[in-house]
C-alpha cells in the first residue's frame, strides 16, 4: 500500500508544485512585458501624431505661401497689361481676361439640359418597320 500512496502522492506533490511555480512566473513577468508593450505603442502613437501635425502644419504653409504667389503673378499680369498694352482695347481686355480668370465668382455655370426625357432602352424605328423581336426582322426579300 505504501507503494500504491507514493504511485499517486508524488505526481499530485509534482502538479501542485509547478502550478505554484507557474504562477508565480506568470505574475512577476506578465505585466512587466504588457506594461512595456503598451508604452512602446503608445511612444509610437504619439511619435505618429506629432507627424501629423507637422504634416498639416507644413501643407497649411505651403498653400499659404501659394495664395501669395497666385496674388503676386496677378498683380505682376495687372501691371505689365497696363504698361504695355499698346492702346487702350487691348489693355481693358487683358485686364478683362485677367480679372475673370483670377476669380472663380465670375466663372459661368452650366445649366441643366432643357430635354429631361429619360434615355430609350431601345433603338427608334419607323412605325412600319417590324422591331427587333418580330419573327421577319433582319430578313431581306420577305415582304
Amino acid at each position: 500500500m505504501e507503494q500504491t500512496v507514493t504511485t499517486w502522492l508524488l505526481p499530485i506533490v509534482g502538479i501542485i508544485v509547478g502550478a505554484i511555480i507557474g504562477y508565480l512566473l506568470g505574475r512577476n513577468t506578465g505585466p512587466a512585458s504588457s506594461h512595456k508593450e503598451i508604452n512602446e505603442l503608445q511612444e509610437r502613437f504619439d511619435t505618429y501624431q506629432s507627424e501629423v501635425i507637422t504634416h498639416f502644419n507644413t501643407t497649411a504653409s505651403l498653400l499659404q505661401r501659394l495664395a501669395t504667389t497666385q496674388q503676386d503673378i496677378q498683380e505682376h499680369l495687372a501691371e505689365g497689361a497696363n504698361r504695355l498694352a499698346l492702346d487702350e482695347q487691348t489693355r481693358e481686355r487683358l485686364l478683362g481676361s485677367l480679372q475673370e480668370g483670377g476669380s472663380h465668382s465670375h466663372r459661368e455655370r452650366l445649366s441643366a439640359p432643357l430635354f429631361t426625357e429619360p434615355p430609350k432602352d431601345y433603338a427608334p424605328k419607323d412605325a412600319d418597320a417590324p422591331g427587333t423581336l418580330h419573327e421577319e426582322f433582319g430578313l431581306k426579300g420577305r415582304h
